[in-house]
């Protein structure tokens, strides 16, 4: 319970980290921190609007996406602190959750006839298909370092008493941190402000959604947000502190983690679409040094 608690906290302030540390690097005040979720509220308030061509699908793939990126917060962990739910393999079910949630907010676009969408979609499925691999190639690691399968027992006895092991920590944080970019449609896979729909990914499948509907699919991004950088936090805190010092790391790191966001986006481009794919491919190749660390520490080679 507590972990979701700090989820939910930690995706209340980090979009207004995002957008404030902006403003400062473009020289501007900037909004409050909480004026992303203002504008979130007011989304909640309107009806939303179904296009003629659509068809349940489009009306019913916004509250999917919102209540799977729900149900997978309640896998993760916080050090000792077990998740609702736990058991052996969860992080198979973790990661699934999210595919059905992405596959849904795919459909709805296809469903449209938008040609634009179709674009967004397309480019979402192909991002995913090339990202997977490395998140289940880090648990992979992390589970063989640490003996055990599930996200409680992973981060509980993930331990670094060696500098092969410290090295684990590192580059699994790194995998999820960069994860976390291509899963939230972040610089420089992706661009959250274009409106170029010819290069636009994520932002691009959701522009016929409106009202309600446009605000659950924004508070769920946060939260996925949140999810993988909880995650990547959980790798490098450690757990011999006193658990309010262990609570309040994480929320600066999430806090930073938000701020470099910012700071990217202020000061890079996006990549070159044709770049993205092998941007993702170098992300699964550190994870693939990661699980031979893994195999190194336990003599399998």
């Amino acid at each position: 319970m507590l972990s979701l608690l700090l989820i939910f906290v930690a995706a209340i302030y980090f979009p207004g980290v995002i957008v404030k540390v902006k403003a400062i690097f473009a020289g501007r005040k900037g909004p409050g921190i909480l004026q992303p979720w203002y504008d979130i509220f007011r989304l909640l308030k309107k009806g939303s609007v179904y296009s003629s061509s659509s068809s349940f699908v489009f009306q019913i793939a916004a509250p999917i996406y919102f209540t799977t990126v729900l149900v997978a917060a309640l896998f993760i962990p916080f050090e000792e602190s077990i998740a609702l739910f736990s058991f052996t393999g969860d992080f198979v079910l973790f990661a699934y959750l999210l595919g059905l949630g992405r596959f849904v907010i795919i459909l709805s676009a296809l469903d449209v006839s938008s040609g634009f969408e179709g674009m967004g979609a397309n480019r979402e499925a192909f991002y995913s298909m090339l990202m997977e691999p490395a998140f289940f190639i880090l648990m992979g690691s992390l589970a063989m370092f640490t003996g055990y399968t599930s996200f409680h027992d992973i981060f509980a006895n993930l331990h670094y008493n060696s500098y092969f092991s410290a090295i684990i920590g590192i580059i699994a944080s790194y995998v999820l941190a960069n994860i976390t970019l291509v899963e939230t449609s972040r610089l420089p896979v992706d661009d959250p402000l274009t409106h170029l729909e010819l290069t636009m990914v994520h932002e691009v499948m959701v522009l016929d959604h409106s009202g309600f509907d446009l605000g659950i699919i924004k508070i769920a991004n946060n939260i996925k947000f949140v999810l993988f950088s909880t995650l990547s936090a959980n790798c490098v805190i450690p757990q011999a502190l006193d658990l309010w010092i262990r609570i309040v790391m994480l929320l600066v790191i999430q806090a930073a983690f938000a701020a470099g966001i910012g700071w990217l986006e202020s000061f890079r481009a996006r990549n070159k679409m044709a770049m993205n794919a092998q941007y993702i491919l170098s992300i699964n190749a550190v994870a693939l040094i990661l699980i031979f660390v893994a195999m190194i520490i336990k003599n399998k080679i």
